[in-house]
């Protein structure tokens, strides 16, 4: 049997998937907090921060170098209460360290 798979776009999978769709909706999150806290985060650092995972109600956010994460850990309670004014339950919120693509 000569079977042909069809490419199907990201939104159509994970409509189809329940695991892949909580991925997504998690990754979408992410970047929302990110965009609510930007402005929260030094200018200089701004471009050194990416969303990360969200488990639970700890967020990760990924840091480019020890420097920036050491800088960012001084505004990490302002971080988390406008967050947490913002409408998101984050309890915690970690730094994980290390280059991360654009």
């Amino acid at each position: 049997m000569n079977r042909r798979h069809h490419a199907v776009p990201l939104h159509e999978a994970a409509e189809g998937s329940p695991s892949l769709a909580a991925l997504v909706r998690l990754a979408r999150e992410s970047g929302e907090r990110l965009k609510a806290i930007e402005l929260s985060i030094p200018a200089p650092l701004r471009g050194a921060v990416r969303p990360g995972p969200i488990e639970g109600t700890t967020w990760c956010l990924l840091v480019e170098s020890s420097a920036a994460a050491a800088k960012i850990r001084q505004v990490l309670p302002v971080l988390q209460a406008k967050l947490n004014n913002s409408g998101w339950e984050v309890t915690a919120i970690r730094l994980k360290v290390g280059s991360h693509q654009k």
